[in-house]
């Protein structure tokens, strides 16, 4: 994976932008997670765009709250969140400050720091399916609610860091409905990801849940 990739760190310029810009942007960047047993390298083949207040499927839709908070800015910090009781998901920050939106980072391909990344994710079959889907990305990099407001762009040895990497060609990114997004968010066309690419995950629809009866 490192052959061709540039390791040079992107800039807060590069998330102060429109979420639908960024997302798709973020394909085939480096994000490093920099941890007391060495650096996991992944480059990143999976993202979904959220876009705050006009998206009723961001967690900023109503308002800034406790939870929230990073997504309002700066842009370039990680947002962490706690779902179903027990996965981690992590999202980077992005747009102006006090505008929250924020991507959320789906899938990748790991090659440094594989052997770190197996030991947390056991049950994976293949190194493909290490970080394929946000909540196995974020246990096969360690990632918790420690690192919500983490600045992934501010210092590079810090414990997240984003790199230039080799983005794809624009004619192999794809872009359809967000996974398992209900409600009138569901259609937005903001996730993306690289056509053919083996750690992208399956796409799966919302599920309403059963009301008891």
């Amino acid at each position: 994976m490192n052959e061709g990739m540039d390791h040079t760190p992107l800039t807060r310029d590069f998330f102060d932008r429109p979420v639908q810009e960024v997302a798709p942007d973020l394909l085939g960047r480096i994000l490093v997670r920099n941890t007391d047993q060495g650096p996991i390298e992944l480059r990143l083949t999976e993202v979904e765009a959220y876009a705050g207040k006009v998206d009723p499927g961001s967690h900023a839709f109503r308002g800034r709250t406790a939870r929230n908070s990073v997504m309002f800015g700066p842009p370039g910090h990680a947002y962490v969140y706690f779902t179903y009781g027990m996965w981690h998901c992590l999202n980077l920050v992005c747009g102006p400050e006090g505008r929250a939106s924020g991507v959320l980072l789906r899938a990748g391909e790991i090659g440094v720091g594989a052997e770190m990344a197996r030991k947390r994710r056991f049950s994976a079959r293949h190194d493909r399916e290490l970080a394929k889907g946000p909540a196995r990305l974020a246990t096969a990099l360690d990632v918790d609610r420690a690192l919500n407001g983490v600045d992934a762009v501010g210092c590079p040895q810090g414990p997240l860091s984003v790199l230039q990497g080799a983005p794809p060609p624009r004619d192999q990114v794809r872009s359809g409905p967000r996974t398992g997004v209900g409600g009138e968010g569901a259609h937005q066309p903001w996730r993306f990801w690289i056509d053919g690419d083996p750690t992208v995950s399956p796409y799966r629809a919302h599920v309403p849940r059963r009301r008891p009866t």
